[in-house]
């Protein structure tokens, strides 16, 4: 099967299907090469916890993965590699993304949101994805990453023609490339003269009084944190409204309680991830996943999506149920790969959310089509219009 059949618009009813017919298909990945789609729940799980699965794509099979082709000062970040080079960068941003260092966080998140907020007016219609979801974590990441104001929309421009890249514009992800290596070699060169009480400048500062980062792995873990801080959250802040939209019964209860709200995050997330598939991996050895031997070199998807619509792990699971565990999900990852700015998503989540919640008790979609973005690599809306 071609991986984009259906999954756009009707990813759960794809995903029903391939679950309850086999455990793992062959099919057409994303670049146009073969590849492997693990879907249950179990076998999802134990896949991003396998080291024998690497993200290097060195252990690729000449010929088997295209991807989306980066620059190497942009390609070398977490999403490509393995311990022990993993473990060590990790560790070195890690400190930045702890649950006690964004707790100090949630203030300002909160100022943030009630600014937003209140550039709304009294009532009206709106775009709640233009002019909340989506600024409201560019701000967050961009002041901890220590960028501009007046750069923070390319920025936007930028991220969002990566994930999602107009087929009318064969070019412009090249350009989004090209424009932002530019901007952050300029801005590490700026911070470098003049460093300021960020993370950037921190992580410059570790670069040059030691040998523990290249200027490449430098360069790449700025882009990978600011791309992944931006996308990941404004995908999960517009579909967790949009849940809520849909169900006006969770909508009243949650306003009516919002300490349940950190639970309720956790469901947002199981319910309508930001993200479909966790990085592609490839075995370094033959490796059988669900009874199915995967050669070598291969490429394997998983999908954190349908594992999290798994009936065998989560009872109903098409039903969104605030009340329910969903601790176990898998829409943030698993194993050494998990979400470095898991606990950062959460907060900004549940801030943003609960603003709305109370800030417009009558909020409701102002159209029932809704389109969700073309794209394989992030979950999200293209707009979210609403009144209120």
């Amino acid at each position: 099967m071609d991986l984009a059949d259906g999954l756009i618009d009707h990813p759960y009813d794809v995903y029903a299907r391939l679950r309850d017919s086999a455990p793992v298909h062959r099919i057409t990945g994303p670049d146009g090469t073969p590849a492997w789609l693990v879907t249950r729940y179990e076998d999802v799980r134990a896949a991003l916890g396998d080291p024998r699965l690497s993200l290097d794509k060195a252990h690729a099979t000449a010929g088997t993965y295209k991807g989306f082709a980066l620059p190497p000062a942009l390609d070398a970040n977490l999403l490509n590699m393995d311990p022990p080079d993993h473990t060590r960068i990790r560790r070195l941003v890690s400190r930045a993304f702890t649950p006690r260092r964004v707790e100090h966080l949630r203030e300002p998140i909160r100022r943030t949101a009630d600014r937003l907020l209140d550039g709304f007016g009294p009532h009206g219609t709106i775009d709640l994805v233009a002019a909340y979801a989506a600024p409201l974590p560019i701000t967050v990441i961009c002041d901890l990453l220590g960028i501009p104001d007046e750069h923070r929309l390319d920025f936007r421009v930028w991220t969002d023609t990566l994930v999602a890249p107009d087929p009318a514009r064969p070019g412009a992800g090249r350009e989004a490339v090209v424009a932002m290596l530019g901007y952050l070699t300029r801005l590490l060169a700026d911070k470098r003269a003049e460093p300021a009480d960020d993370l950037l400048s921190d992580l410059i500062a570790v670069r040059d009084e030691g040998d523990r980062l290249t200027e490449d792995e430098l360069m790449s873990l700025a882009f990978l944190i600011l791309f992944a801080g931006y996308e990941n959250t404004v995908q999960l802040i517009g579909n967790a409204v949009l849940a809520l939209l849909r169900h006006p019964e969770q909508f009243a209860a949650l306003r009516k309680d919002p300490a349940r709200l950190p639970a309720a995050v956790e469901e947002f997330a199981r319910y309508e991830g930001p993200a479909l598939f966790g990085i592609r991996r490839f075995p370094t050895e033959d490796v059988t996943i669900g009874g199915v031997t995967v050669p070598a070199g291969e490429t394997v998807w998983v999908s954190l999506s349908a594992a999290n619509r798994d009936p065998a792990r989560f009872p109903d699971p098409d039903r969104l149920d605030l009340g329910r565990d969903a601790s176990g999900h898998l829409a943030l990852g698993q194993g050494i790969h998990y979400c470095l700015g898991a606990p950062l998503a959460r907060a900004e989540t549940e801030i943003a959310v609960g603003a709305v919640l109370e800030r417009f008790p009558d909020l409701a979609l102002a159209d029932e089509d809704i389109r969700w973005r073309p794209s394989l690599r992030a979950r999200g809306l293209l707009a979210l219009p609403v009144t209120y």
